[in-house]
Formats: structure tokens, sequence, C-alpha cells
């Protein structure tokens, strides 16, 4: 049985995509990501135009994530403050990556850059992530640093509030700016941005695990829904048949992940998630230098 995109103009396998979801979701709400880092360069692996998946994978970013951020609710595993500043910059990078988005569209770099930037930006961020997770386990050899380590430049900013949860008194610029590079992120390459927060968050903010990935989940809602919004309405490339079918996926593999996430400890969940980065940074980079039709397509039926 095939299901064909409007939007997209293709046929896909609808069974295959849905279980993409479910394991796209799964690996979200255990690891506080909105799944977009993973999900949108596989879609477009899979023959999917990146500017239409960018949109529509956004749908399933919002599903995964509420699903997921209802979980660790009960949990008591949310800073909903810390989620609020991070929502407020977010916000307003989502309005201007949009901008970029549409210029580049009708420039005709949509497709080229969105390839590159996954390839860029997963690759340097797991290959930080991993050394400093390794770094952090003294697998490494070097000197433990103190749990309550922060930057000096960010003890050093004004306008510190007290984040009870997260059990922080830090300023609010350095949320704020970590939510609007997201924003624009969200907007430009379909992803809730959690691959970019939750190393922000745990680096450079110095967030406990414990709520790192609750937090995250509760701020990518909002940004993937009014991204998702904005695509509809300005570019028209969200495919509603494709998004409703991720969107249910999403939502039955974060409650997966969820109870996945409380058999996982701290160290243990940064090194699984900056392999991960690195792996889909990694499969992107090959994307750039294969011929096209050396590009997967597994579970598009019928699309050439």
């Amino acid at each position: 049985m095939e299901f064909y995109l409007p939007i997209a103009e293709m046929s896909i396998n609808p069974m295959g995509f849905l279980l993409l979801g479910i394991v796209v979701g799964t690996l979200s709400g255990t690891f506080g990501v909105g799944g977009g880092f993973l999900m949108t360069p596989l879609l477009i692996l899979l023959g999917i135009p990146p500017a239409i998946a960018v949109a529509s994978e956004a749908n399933h970013i919002v599903g995964s994530s509420l699903s997921g951020t209802i979980g660790h609710l009960r949990r008591r595993a949310v800073d909903i403050r810390m989620g609020n500043v991070l929502l407020t910059g977010g916000v307003l990078g989502s309005i201007v990556g949009i901008l970029i988005f549409n210029s580049l569209k009708e420039a005709g770099f949509v497709d080229l850059l969105v390839t590159i930037a996954y390839f860029f930006f997963l690759t340097i961020i797991g290959l930080l992530m991993l050394y400093e997770s390794l770094d952090s386990m003294g697998l490494l050899g070097h000197k433990k640093r103190s749990r309550f380590y922060h930057h000096s430049w960010v003890m050093g900013l004004p306008l510190k509030v007290r984040f009870r949860r997260s059990g922080l008194y830090i300023s609010l610029i350095p949320p704020y700016l970590v939510g609007f590079v997201v924003g624009i992120l969200s907007a430009i390459m379909g992803v809730g941005g959690g691959f970019i927060m939750i190393p922000a968050m745990i680096y450079i903010l110095r967030m406990p695990t414990s709520v790192v990935v609750g937090t995250s989940l509760y701020q990518i809602i909002f940004i993937t829904s009014i991204v998702t919004i904005l695509h509809a309405t300005t570019n028209q490339t969200v495919d509603f048949v494709l998004a409703l079918i991720l969107l249910v996926g999403g939502a039955i593999g974060a409650q997966l992940g969820v109870r996945l996430s409380n058999k996982l400890k701290g160290p243990a969940l940064r090194v699984a998630l900056s392999i991960l980065v690195l792996s889909v940074g990694i499969v992107m980079g090959l994307e750039l230098i294969l011929e096209p039709d050396q590009s997967i397509t597994i579970l598009a039926g019928g699309h050439e």
C-alpha cells in the first residue's frame, strides 16, 4: 500500500515512514532532542525534497516533544523558568530564520545549504560533545573539573536570575542567546534544535543532566509550532499527509524514549548522544559527495 504526498508529489510506503517516526520519537524522548537533526536528513536521503522535509518534519517534532515533555513533567524534571527564557529568544530567532529561509529559497540555494549546514553543525558538535563527555568520565586522563564550574564570562554577565529547578544563579543573556540561535536553526534546518540546545545547556549553562532533557523538549514544542505555522503560511511547503504520519509515530516513540532515559546515567546519555549526532553528520557528508542516484530510497516507494 502506498500513500501519495500532494505537496512532495511522490508516493511513499506509509508503514515505513510511521516506523521511522516511532524510532526518531524514541530518540527524542530519550535524549531531549526534537529529532529533526535525524529525521530531516533521513527524509532528504529517502527522496523527500529538502524544503518540504524541513517544513513537514516540524510537525513530527511538535508531537514527539509534547509527548516527551508530559512524561518528564510527571518526574518533575522540567525547569519551566529556564524553558521560558529559552523560548523568548527562540521566538525571535525563528522569525529571523524564516526570513533567511525565504531569501535562500528565492535564490535557489536552500537544498545545498541545508545539507551543508547539517554536515557542518552535526560533525563539529558531535566531536566536541564526544570529547567533553569522555573527558568528564576521566577516560582522557585530564584532571576533573568541579561539578559547579562555570565559564568565567557566563558568571560575569549582568541580569542574573535564580533557576531553582536547575540549581543555578546566572544571567538571562546566555540562555536567551542560545534560544535565539536555536530558533534560527529550527526555521532553516527543520530541527527542534536539541542537538545545539542540549550541549549548550550542559556545557555553557551548566544545567544538571536530570532536567536538561525535559526542559529542552518543553521549549522545542513552542518553537517548532511557530516554525510550522510560518512555513505553512509563507512557503506552502508543509505536506500534511507526511506530517500526520510522522506525528503519530513520534508521539508513540517519545513515550518509549522517556522510559528509556530513566535507565541511562548522565555520562552514558551524553556519550550516546554525541555518537548519534556525529554519525548523522558523517552520513550527510557522504550525501554531498555521492552521486544523486546513490541516495537511499528504501522507504520512498516508486520515487526516482
